[in-house]
C-alpha cells in the first residue's frame, strides 16, 4: 500500500486563548518499533472526544492533539518487530491500552490496568486520514462485517457487556432500566439486557427517540424530560422498582435512577457526561440494600464477545449519520446537543 507523505487531520488547537477543532495539513507519522500505521476507514465520535476539547479530562491533554477513540481500517505500514500484521488487512483498534504484565492485566482485567491509556485521549486518535496504533492493540475485523459496523462498537460495545454482563450480572426475568437508550452505548444496552433474557424499560428525550428505542426491543419507553419519568417506571413495575439500573448520563438522571430502584436492586455507572458529582442518601443505601457498581471501558475479552455478536446478527449497532474531516465539527455539536441516535462516524476520506 502506499503512503503519501502528507494527510488531513482534524486537530485541538488553541486559537485566541479558545481550544478550536481545525483541519490541518500534516506529515503522515511513521509507525515505530511494535507499531501499525492504519488508514482510518472510520472513526466514532465519542463523549470522551467532547471532554477532552473541553479540558475535563482527569490529566490536560496537550495541544495540538487529535482525538478519536473508535478506529477501523486497514495496515497501511507496519514498524521494526512487527510480524503479525501486513499491509491491507483489516482491524479495529482495542481503544483501552494496557501493560501486560500488571496484576489486573495478567488475571484478563486489562481495562483495569495499572499504567492503562485510553486510545484517543492519552495518545493521538482515528480524527485523520492515517493514525499510528501498539500492534497489539489491533483485532481483525470479522468477515462480512465493515469498517462502520467495527468502529461503532469498538468503544460502546464493550463498555455495554462489561456493564450489563461482567459487573452487573444481569440475568433471565430482571426488569432493567436503560437510561438515554438512544445514546450509542444504550442502544446496545437495550439489545444485551434482552439477550440476556430481561425485560427493559428504557428512556428518551423525545417522542422519536421514544419510538426508536421501542423498535430495538425495549418494552416500555419514558421521556426523562418529563419530571415525573422515574414514577412512571416504577409504575410499570407495578410500584417495585426494576432490578437494575444500566447509568452512563451522571448528575441530570442520577436521583431519578436511584428512585426507580427495587429493594435489593442494583445501579451500574460509566459515566457522567452530565455532571461527576452526585448526592448519595446513606439511609436508603442500606435500608433497601442497594447495589451501586462501578463500571470502566472494557477488557479485550469483552470486545472480542462484542464483535462475535455483531458479527452473528446478534447485536446491531445503530450509525445515524457519518461525516467527512470537515463536517467533524458539526457532528460533535450535533452530539452535544443530543441530537443523535446511535452513533455518528467519521470517514476521513470524505
Amino acid at each position: 500500500m502506499t503512503v503519501p507523505a502528507t494527510m488531513r487531520a482534524a486537530r485541538l488547537r488553541e486559537i485566541e486563548g479558545t481550544v478550536r477543532l481545525v483541519v490541518d495539513e500534516v506529515d503522515v507519522p511513521a509507525p515505530g518499533p511494535g507499531e501499525v500505521l492504519v488508514r482510518v476507514r472510520a472513526c466514532g465520535l465519542n463523549q470522551v472526544d467532547l471532554l477532552t476539547r473541553d479540558g475535563r479530562t482527569p490529566a490536560a491533554v496537550p495541544l495540538p492533539h487529535v482525538s478519536g477513540t473508535e478506529v477501523a481500517g486497514d495496515v497501511a505500514a507496519v514498524g521494526e518487530g512487527v510480524r503479525k500484521w501486513r499491509g491491507g488487512e483489516r482491524v479495529v483498534v482495542d481503544p483501552v491500552l494496557s501493560c501486560g504484565e500488571c496484576a489486573f492485566c495478567r488475571v484478563g482485567r486489562d481495562n483495569m490496568c495499572l499504567r492503562g491509556k485510553i486510545y484517543g485521549v492519552q495518545t493521538h486518535g482515528g480524527y485523520a486520514e492515517y493514525a499510528i496504533a501498539p500492534a497489539a492493540q489491533l483485532l481483525p475485523i470479522p468477515d462480512h462485517m465493515d469498517h462502520a459496523t467495527a468502529a461503532a462498537v469498538a468503544v460502546t460495545g464493550p463498555t455495554a457487556w462489561h456493564m450489563l454482563r461482567r459487573r452487573a450480572d444481569v440475568r433471565v426475568g430482571e426488569d432493567v432500566l436503560v437510561i438515554a437508550a438512544g445514546a450509542g452505548i444504550g442502544v446496545l444496552a437495550v439489545q444485551i439486557a434482552r439477550l440476556a433474557g430481561a425485560r427493559v424499560v428504557a428512556t428518551a428525550g423525545s417522542p422519536d427517540k421514544m419510538a426508536r428505542a421501542a423498535d430495538l426491543g425495549a418494552d416500555h419507553v419514558v421521556n426523562h424530560r418529563d419530571p415525573e419519568w422515574a414514577d412512571q417506571v416504577r409504575a410499570w413495575t407495578g410500584g417495585r422498582g426494576v432490578d437494575l439500573v444500566f447509568e452512563h448520563v451522571g448528575a441530570a438522571t442520577w436521583e431519578g435512577s436511584l428512585h426507580a430502584m427495587a429493594r435489593g436492586g442494583r445501579l451500574v455507572t460509566s459515566g457522567g457526561h452530565s455532571g461527576f458529582t452526585v448526592s448519595l442518601d446513606l439511609w436508603h443505601l442500606f435500608v433497601k440494600e442497594h447495589t451501586v457498581i462501578g463500571s470502566f471501558a472494557g477488557s479485550r475479552q469483552d470486545l472480542v464477545d462484542v464483535l462475535d455478536l455483531v458479527a452473528r446478527g446478534r447485536l446491531r449497532p445503530v450509525v445515524q449519520d457519518t461525516v467527512g474531516l470537515d463536517g467533524i465539527e458539526g457532528a460533535q455539536r450535533l452530539l452535544e446537543d443530543r441530537g443523535v441516535f446511535g452513533k455518528l462516524l467519521l470517514d476521513p476520506a470524505r
